[in-house]
């Protein structure tokens, strides 16, 4: 059994996303400007290149995840909006899980099989295009499941963790990084105005969680800001390297938050399916 297809509203509002992230994901290989200010503001200085990625996921996070899923060497490990799936192979090379990364973008999709085969994993992993709410993976059919500063993007986050809860073995567990979003300021935003949840416990328990863990991490909004502000300050360099479009659909979200600041915090969650 798979999950069934979304409202039209939120399958509009999917399509948005994946529009956006698709002209990216085919520049992002492009830009070498991009790819320094993301590992120094973002990533951090210890981040292996090899896995990096366009999230705030930093090498403690990863660290942190891995300890948390408690997964073991052949389990199954779902990564959804894994992108191009930097973090979700860290994870998969550590724990020995196999991958199913899950992401609204084929370009995603396609870059990430390409990098995971790079990689040596190639056996190891295997990507999807799919949605939180729509992932086409099979009942109870992974012992984990992951994303990077992603589910804040979702436009039924509810629906979301049912879909979670439903791939997810009893007992398997779910962690994640998010931003929480205040409702106000998200309301006036494309996109985050579709659902903006402020705590995601409420979600995590009405879909059938024991919540582990749920912890906001330190030191923001600032670096999404700073980050932000330079490579939006970077403009005319990023032009160059990956053409107006992608440049556009880059800018555009990362505007949006600077100006509108539209998130209250990060945070990192762990919970076991019941």
């Amino acid at each position: 059994m798979t999950s069934q297809s979304g409202s039209a509203e939120d399958n509009q509002a999917t399509a948005v996303v994946a529009a956006g992230y698709d002209a990216v994901y085919a520049a992002v290989d492009k830009s070498p400007t991009l790819r320094r200010l993301w590992h120094e503001g973002a990533e951090g200085p210890d981040f292996p290149e090899e896995f990096g990625h366009i999230s705030f996921t930093t090498l403690a996070d990863l660290r942190r995840t891995a300890s948390e899923l408690r997964l073991a060497s052949g389990d199954t490990l779902a990564g959804l909006g894994c992108g191009m799936a930097g973090p979700a192979l860290w994870l998969a090379r550590e724990t020995g899980a196999n991958l199913i990364g899950v992401d609204l973008s084929a370009v995603a999709v396609e870059k990430a099989t390409t990098r995971a085969v790079a990689l040596g994993l190639g056996a190891q992993a295997e990507f999807r295009v799919g949605s939180f709410a729509a992932t086409g993976l099979a009942d109870e059919s992974a012992d984990g499941a992951t994303s990077e500063d992603a589910l804040q993007y979702a436009p039924d986050k509810s629906a979301a963790m049912r879909e979670v809860a439903r791939i997810l073995r009893p007992g398997g567990r779910f962690v994640f990084t998010a931003f929480e979003l205040d409702a106000a300021r998200a309301a006036l935003l494309p996109v985050l105005s579709a659902d903006p949840v402020e705590d995601y416990r409420p979600c995590l328990a009405d879909a059938g969680f024991d919540l582990e863990a749920y912890e906001e991490i330190g030191g923001w909004p600032e670096p999404t800001i700073a980050t932000y502000s330079s490579i939006i300050a970077a403009r005319e360099d990023l032009v160059r390297e990956m053409g107006e479009v992608a440049v556009a659909a880059l800018l555009s979200e990362m505007m949006m938050t600077v100006e509108g600041r539209p998130y209250r915090s990060r945070v990192l969650v762990a919970a076991t399916r019941k």
